[in-house]
């Protein structure tokens, strides 16, 4: 399942040790991890080679302190130009099962204006995306939180998660559904989040469920934050530009995303997925 993992380091080292944290599962033991440092500037010939030099000393340290085997080493890239188009170009390249980035933890239209490297790669990248804020604290995996509604993003999110923990006996996977309304639905009778539940069961995967109302978003940080869960994972609808890669589609950025506002406020690190495509 996580054949190819892409880990993007900038030097601060919240990537590295998300990484370090995935790599306690068995899941993560075969995986191959690239890691990619970008320099980005444009300089002379002699402060290139400054760059570069610094550089190479940050891609040292992050991928030596990587909790790897000493037969299964990480590949080392380092790469120079725009950090957003050079991540989104080796993702395109390499076709990873699972991207690592630190993020700042920007709203949407902060993130625009500033030109975010992790919401522009989150735009346009097709694979699942792990993404960590400056301000989480990380720590070891022993419950996976999954936004569950239904749709066919949620149902990836539950799907990765699962074979994110498999062979993990001592984690369980939180089932967390957001309804718009107070009523006396219960898990059984919520159809997505009992479908969830059923799916667990078949694997025999430890679980507790929430069923929740009001705003999801806000709803779904509430309970990681009440549950302290080691990592989120939510399901995101293709939200990728339709006009180009250099002119974001607006009224999608900023549009009603729950996954958006999550991966905001969330007090974890956030995994998004969307649905495989056919």
């Amino acid at each position: 399942m996580f054949d190819k993992i892409l880990l993007a380091v900038d030097g601060s080292g919240r990537s590295r040790e998300v990484m370090n944290m995935l790599l306690q599962l068995p899941s993560m033991k075969r995986s191959q991890v690239t890691v990619l440092h970008v320099i980005p500037v444009q300089a002379s010939a002699d402060g290139l080679t400054e760059y570069r030099l610094a550089g190479e000393r940050i891609l040292d340290r992050e991928a030596t302190s990587l909790n790897l085997d000493s037969t299964n080493p990480p590949i080392r890239m380092l790469e120079e130009g725009d950090p957003k188009n050079v991540v989104c170009r080796v993702a395109d390249e390499l076709k990873p099962d699972l991207m690592i980035m630190g993020s700042r933890g920007m709203g949407r239209l902060q993130a625009i204006l500033a030109n975010s490297v992790s919401q522009y790669v989150f735009q346009l990248a097709m694979a699942p995306m792990l993404l960590v804020k400056d301000d989480v604290y990380i720590k070891s995996v022993r419950s996976v939180m999954v936004a569950v509604d239904g749709s066919p993003a949620a149902d990836q999110a539950l799907d990765l998660a699962i074979n994110l923990i498999n062979g993990l006996k001592e984690t369980e996977i939180l089932l967390v559904r957001v309804g718009k309304k107070k009523d006396e639905a219960s898990p059984e009778s919520d159809a997505a989040l009992a479908a969830a539940i059923a799916k667990l069961k078949r694997f025999g995967i430890s679980h507790r469920d929430f069923l929740r109302s009001g705003d999801p978003g806000k709803e779904i940080c509430k309970v990681a934050e009440e549950t302290g869960t080691s990592l989120l994972v939510i399901g995101s609808p293709d939200r990728r530009p339709s006009i180009a890669k250099n002119l974001p589609d607006l009224d999608r950025l900023l549009g009603n995303s729950i996954s958006d506002y999550v991966r905001v406020n969330a007090t974890c690190p956030v995994l998004l997925t969307r649905p495989k495509v056919e």
